[in-house]
């Protein structure tokens, strides 16, 4: 419910002189802030400075909690049958090659889960769930609250795009994080998360937090502090989740950009994944008997019927692949492949067309780089280490930022 700014506590004035000498919000404070965003009687500019506040000054458990669920509630909740298995999601903080969710999602139904998954679209060099389903010819992203019951009924399982009444106060905070350089709170990207995830209507979450030079957080300890954030809210939220960290210096898997990674997913449940890639994703759903069951190739039928239900065709070619060209970037000396950064790939993938640097861009299903050599593996002069596929777009600027993302080193 809106709050009334007749208390003098919850004047906009207040508000801001709590923040920025470091004194909690109340709850009721946290819910005239997310009120007052929406409906326009705390300004831009005011909002603007309560991040800034924020960000210098920290939030208490008590206020991430508020704020979390205030943005929850600023729109619909989702609501799912009592009656099935428990309602499962997964949540990425972002990298490079990170195709988990396609696999996840139909052998976590597999094993009795019901998954519905709300997924995003990439923006910078971290790829979009969305944005990779959408090189499956017929596959659709965009389903209305009656298909989503349909095919979680049906399939156990969807991977669909988040609805415009889901959480609308975050859209308009993340809009000004990202303009105001306020990304990097610790509790703003904890609401941000878990508001979305609280609305959805789900029983429990696995958070894949990731660390490295191509994740948000570029250190294993600054990871932590993420996870235990998100953990405590969530346990405030009523939320049964779990904290998984991973790297992610060097991309997950060999494939990277839209139709290459559905290739590596499908790959994966067909028995025949990626190792990196088949432990993150076991770890993830946490379950003894996930990998034996991932190897039997038995999620892959789930995953074909959760396509079809979504209008896809998985027998259909993959969008993009049939039009694009390819150069192989070799080792020009021998030694070992030192690294194969994780930033640099994603953005030699984003300058190819297959992730977008501003919202809105197309992004091309087909181009993006395939690694012939892993990290930590002998290479000789000669050898070849990275097909790309590209569409004669942004190739030359590509190619030199791979150049700058492999290191051959000295056994």
């Amino acid at each position: 419910m809106p709050t009334s700014a007749a208390d003098p506590s919850l004047q906009v004035s207040a508000l801001l002189a709590a923040k920025r000498e470091g004194r909690a919000w109340s709850a009721e404070q946290v819910q005239r802030f997310v009120d007052g965003v929406l409906d326009d009687s705390i300004s831009r500019p005011q909002a603007a400075a309560a991040l800034a506040f924020t960000l210098c000054r920290g939030m208490s458990e008590g206020e991430t909690v508020a704020l979390t669920r205030a943005m929850a509630r600023s729109g619909q909740r989702l609501a799912w049958p009592a009656e099935g298995g428990p309602l499962c999601d997964k949540h990425s903080t972002g990298g490079v090659g990170d195709k988990v969710s396609l696999v996840l999602a139909p052998l976590w139904a597999e094993l009795g889960a019901r998954v519905p998954m709300l997924s995003g679209r990439g923006l910078g060099h971290t790829g979009g769930t969305l944005d990779k389903l959408e090189a499956i010819p017929g596959f659709r992203t965009d389903l209305s609250m009656g298909a989503l019951h349909s095919v979680l009924d049906e399939v156990g399982c969807f991977i669909s795009g988040q609805t415009a009444e889901l959480a609308p106060a975050d859209r308009v905070l993340y809009a000004l994080r990202d303009e105001t350089g306020t990304v990097a709170s610790i509790p703003l990207i904890t609401a941000s998360i878990l508001s979305k995830k609280y609305a959805a209507g789900i029983d429990a979450l696995v958070m894949d937090v990731k660390w490295g030079t191509g994740a948000f957080m570029p250190t294993e300890a600054e990871a932590q502090a993420l996870a235990d954030a998100l953990l405590r809210t969530g346990a405030g939220l009523g939320i049964h989740m779990r904290a998984v960290l991973s790297p992610m210096s060097t991309p997950l898997g060999r494939a990277i950009g839209n139709a290459l990674e559905v290739q590596e997913a499908i790959a994966a449940l067909q028995g025949q994944g990626d190792p990196a890639l088949v432990a993150l994703t076991c770890a993830l759903i946490g379950d003894p008997r996930a990998e034996a069951l991932l190897a039997s190739g038995a999620a892959y039928e789930r995953f074909c019927r959760m396509v079809r239900a979504q209008g896809g065709d998985p027998t259909a070619p993959l969008r993009g692949l049939d039009g694009v060209r390819e150069r192989v970037v070799c080792a020009d000396h021998s030694g070992d492949l030192r690294r194969l950064d994780a930033l640099g790939l994603g953005q030699a993938a984003v300058l190819l067309g297959a992730g977008r640097q501003r919202q809105g861009e197309a992004v091309h299903p087909g181009v993006g780089l395939l690694l012939l050599a892993k990290e930590g593996e002998r290479v000789e002069a000669g050898q070849p280490l990275i097909r790309v596929l590209h569409a004669d777009v942004g190739l030359d600027a590509a190619l030199s930022l791979i150049g700058a993302a492999v290191e051959i080193g000295p056994a």
